[in-house]
């Protein structure tokens, strides 16, 4: 316990968890919080409220004590400590100018913004610009048709998140009584599902409807829940016809998400943008921010290696630095490449086996165990001799190599949903066929072992 402070185990706890839970979701719960101390096996947790308290408890409370005991090899309890809140002591009848002059504004709505998220705190390139210029257009003119909504997609671990809550930070910033709202997805369906047997709709659509910013994140989760999606599809009329702001994220086109089609047209009328995977220079010039921020003692030989070796995920990106910072710490030792190699190997090799893989090379392997050609595996025909192996082929293809699934789909002569309803098949099988475990195995072996000189 004596190499670690409390910081260090809180920054190490934060990539475990989003690791295991989706990236939403810490933003939303686990980020908010804030570790105070662990003494004599107590660890002590400040949470902003009594509902993020049952809410940490009833769903996270496992995933954080396991990330914990990987971190801490000693017995650990939790003990959680609810944030004191202040209270605004100013008279409601003095005007808002003269309350910013005597006092801090006290915004009673709760937006769950991460305050670390800023437009300063995002590193522009050619693969993002658009999509951050758009972002920043939005504070200008809220609510207005040009920018309105707004909605950026990108592959996971971009950066669409940072934008959300960079925008919001700026919109309180110039109006601190503003009622903005950041949630997921998978939030607003939880929301709206727990409203319904404790008759609280009229609230969640008093608070929804009432927003002057709605900012959602992973707008892919509402898609098939039916009651959810119309529910959503009245909250954006609400908004859109009062001219308040709204921003959604998603790893797909709008088109390609399997919306309703009058959703789907909403989200097409305003401005879409895309984040693309950063290059080289764009990634570099992330970790030196993150590297100064956090006043890392790394060199920028360590950042171009790191930076070099991962490219799929800014996520990843940072999450590299951070592991390769706390193994630095732990062991008393200065960052340099060749401790880089080894801290980060199963990382970057992954990484360079996925950007190695060609998608002929795994039709062909494929192709082979099934007994099949590759130009019946390209062709139309559907009899299962030939669709079930496209379908396994599709699978690896999406789990071995870091192409979209757009990519995916104009590989195989088809769209993007059969890729998606591939993956879920061969899943399944996965799922309930023993039998069936070591033969993918045994073809994603052949597929990586395959000589691309």
């Amino acid at each position: 316990m004596e190499n670690f402070n409390i910081n260090e185990i809180w920054t190490n706890l934060l990539i475990f968890l989003e690791n295991k839970l989706s990236n939403d979701i810490c933003e939303m719960w686990i980020k908010p919080m804030k570790p105070l101390s662990f003494e004599n096996g107590i660890f002590k947790i400040e949470l902003p409220n009594e509902v993020w308290l049952r809410k940490i408890k009833e769903r996270y409370e496992t995933q954080i004590l396991q990330g914990l005991n990987q971190l801490i090899n000693e017995p650990l309890t939790l003990e959680y400590v609810i944030q004191v809140q202040t209270k605004p002591t100013v008279p409601v009848f003095i005007e808002p100018e003269i309350i910013e002059e005597k006092t801090k504004v006290v915004n009673p709505f709760e937006s769950h913004l991460n305050s670390y998220f800023t437009f300063d705190g995002f590193i522009e390139g050619p693969s993002n610009r658009f999509a951050s210029k758009a972002a920043q257009a939005v504070i200008k003119k809220l609510g207005e048709r040009a920018n309105n909504p707004l909605v950026i997609f990108s592959a996971p671990g971009l950066g669409k998140t940072h934008l959300l809550h960079a925008i919001g930070n700026q919109i309180l910033k110039d109006n601190p009584y503003a009622k903005v709202l950041y949630t997921s997805g998978e939030g607003f369906v939880t929301e709206f599902v727990d409203a319904i047997p404790n008759r609280k709709t009229d609230v969640f659509r008093k608070k929804y409807h009432n927003l002057d910013c709605l900012l959602v994140d992973d707008i892919q989760y509402i898609v098939g829940k039916d009651k959810s999606e119309q529910e959503f599809f009245y909250t954006f009329n609400s908004l859109f016809d009062n001219k308040k702001q709204i921003v959604f994220t998603c790893d797909r086109t709008p088109n390609q998400l399997g919306l309703t089609e009058r959703l789907s047209s909403r989200l097409l009328s305003g401005l879409v943008t895309e984040i693309k995977k950063p290059d080289l220079e764009t990634r570099i010039a992330i970790l030196r921010q993150k590297r100064d921020y956090n006043n890392f003692d790394i060199g920028d030989d360590v950042l171009a290696f790191i930076a070099s070796g991962v490219q799929a995920s800014i996520r990843e990106l940072e999450g590299c630095l951070f592991r390769l910072t706390a193994y630095c710490s732990i062991h008393g030792v200065i960052a340099s490449v060749s401790i880089a190699k080894e801290v980060l190997a199963d990382i970057i090799n992954s990484e360079q086996e996925k950007y190695s893989i060609s998608i002929s090379q795994i039709k062909k392997v494929v192709c082979k165990h099934f007994n099949v050609s590759v130009e019946e595996m390209n062709s139309k025909k559907k009899n299962n001799t030939i669709a079930w192996p496209r379908q396994v082929a599709m699978y690896i293809a999406s789990e071995l190599t870091t192409l979209p699934v757009t990519e995916i789909g104009r590989e195989f002569n088809r769209d993007h949903t059969t890729i998606l309803h591939a993956k879920q098949k061969v899943k399944e099988e996965i799922e309930k066929n023993p039998f069936f475990v070591p033969e993918i195995n045994k073809l994603i072996s052949d597929v990586k072992s395959v000589d691309n000189n």
